[in-house]
C-alpha cells in the first residue's frame, strides 16, 4: 500500500499542540516528504517553548508510523529564536543542565564513536570513511557506519545499497548489513536528486534521530561519516555521544590543508581526540609508465600532523581501482582485499584501533 502525503497530513490533523490545535492548521510543518513508504518533515517552534513541542513530535511519529504502508518516520523539532537569533535544537530527554556536553550518553551496544571529518569537501572523506570501516573489520572488529552527512549522503553510492531500512516494531530503524557491516544513511530516505534545503538545527535533530533511533546490535566501533566543515553537524555528534576520537582527511593541497587545521582545532575545542591524519590522493603513478605525479603536491598532510601534534595515519594515492571500484559500489577493501590499496587502508585501521585501544582478534 503507498501512503500519499495527504493521509499523512491527514493523521496529524489528530495530533494536537500545546494550544489544542491540530498539527497542521499551527504552522510549524515543513514540507512533508513521502518517500517509498518513508516519510520526512520537521516542526519548526520558538526554541523558548522547544521542550513542550517534544511530546507532540513524538505524538507525530508515533501517528505517522501507525499509517498503513509507512516503514519508517523521521520528524525533526527545532526551536527558533525571534528576532532571527541563532536557531538551536529541541532539547532531548537525555541531558540536563548548562553544560552542552552534559546531554552525552552511551549508544546502547555501542563500544566506540569515531567522527571522519573534513575541512571541505572534495577531499575524499566518505570513500576513506567506508574503507576505514572496512579496514576495521578485516582486524576482527564488529563495525558499523553512519552517513551523516546530511547535504551530501555518499554512502548509499559508495555500498551499492538502494534497499529501504526496515523498522524493529514499528520503532527503531533497523541498520542494513553489507560487507559485513552496519550500514545507515539518510540517502536511505531520500531521493537521490532531492535536495536537502535544511537549516543547522534540522540537520542536528536527524543526526540526533540517526543515532538514538537506529538499533545497532552490538558494535565494537560506530564510524560517523560527517559533513565537511566545522559546524552543527560536528557539534551536535561531539555533544550527544562520548566520541572516542576523530580522524580528519584532506589533500596535500595548500587550501585544502587549511581547512584541516580548522578541523583539527574544533575537534580539540570540544574535547575530542585526534586520533590522526589520512593524506588522500596523496599522489598519482601512472599505470602504463610508472611516472609518479604529485598532483596535489606532496607531504603536507603529515607536515601539518607533525606540527600540531596528532598522528599521522598514512597515505592513500589517486588510483583508478579505489575511484572506479567506489562508484561501482564495491569499495576496493572488499573489491580487491589483497591489493596493495586495500592493505594501505587496513594499516590505517590498524593505527586508528590502536589509537583507540581497541584490542584487534
Amino acid at each position: 500500500m503507498t501512503v500519499t502525503k495527504e493521509q499523512v497530513l491527514d493523521v496529524l490533523g489528530r495530533v494536537t499542540s500545546p494550544d489544542g490545535k491540530p498539527l497542521p492548521q499551527t504552522g510549524t510543518l515543513s514540507e512533508i516528504v513521502v518517500n517509498d513508504g518513508k516519510v520526512f518533515f520537521s516542526m519548526t517552534v520558538d526554541a523558548a517553548v522547544a521542550s513542550a513541542w517534544e511530546p507532540v513530535r513524538e505524538a507525530a511519529e508515533k501517528a505517522v508510523k501507525g499509517l498503513p504502508g509507512v516503514s519508517s518516520a523521521m520528524i525533526a523539532l527545532t526551536g527558533e529564536r525571534k528576532g532571527g537569533g541563532p536557531a538551536k535544537p529541541a532539547p532531548h530527554a537525555a541531558g540536563r543542565g548548562t553544560d552542552p556536553m552534559s546531554k552525552q550518553a552511551p549508544i546502547p551496544g555501542v563500544g566506540a564513536v569515531i567522527a571522519v571529518a573534513s575541512g571541505k569537501g572534495g577531499v575524499g572523506k566518505s570513500t576513506t570513511a567506508l574503507n576505514l570501516a572496512l579496514g576495521l573489520r578485516d582486524n576482527g572488529l564488529r563495525v558499523g557506519i553512519l552517513d551523516a552527512d546530511i547535504y551530501g549522503p555518499s554512502i548509499p553510492k559508495l555500498t551499492g545499497i538502494y534497499d529501504k531500512p526496515k523498522t524493529r516494531d514499528g520503532k527503531m530503524m533497523l541498520p542494513i548489513e553489507r560487507f559485513g557491516i552496519a550500514v545507515m544513511s539518510i540517502g536511505f530516505f531520500v531521493d537521490e536528486e532531492t535536495p536537502m534545503v535544511w537549516r543547522g538545527p534540522m540537520v542536528m535533530s536527524a543526526i540526533t534521530q540517526m543515532l538514538r533511533e537506529v538499533d545497532w546490535g552490538e558494535l565494537d566501533v560506530l564510524v560517523v561519516d560527517m559533513p565537511p566543515g566545522t559546524g552543527d553537524a560536528q557539534l551536535t555528534l561531539a555533544q550527544n555521544v562520548p566520541l572516542k576520537g576523530a580522524v580528519i582527511v584532506s589533500t596535500p593541497q595548500d587550501l585544502a590543508l587549511i581547512d584541516a587545521r580548522r578541523g583539527i582545532a574544533m575537534f580539540e575545542k570540544v574535547h575530542v581526540p585526534v586520533l590522526g591524519v589520512v593524506e588522500n590522493m596523496s599522489y598519482f603513478q601512472c599505470p602504463q609508465c610508472g611516472t609518479r605525479s604529485d598532483i596535489f603536491g606532496h607531504g603536507g598532510a603529515r607536515q601539518v600532523a607533525e606540527k600540531l601534534g596528532v598522528p599521522f595515519l598514512g597515505e592513500v594515492p589517486l588510483h583508478m581501482s579505489i575511484r572506479a571500484m567506489s562508484d561501482a559500489g564495491t569499495p576496493v577493501v572488499a573489491s580487491e582485499p589483497d591489493g596493495i590499496h586495500a592493505g594501505i587502508y587496513r594499516a590505517i585501521a590498524t593505527k586508528v584501533a590502536d589509537g583507540l585501544m581497541v584490542p584487534m582478534v
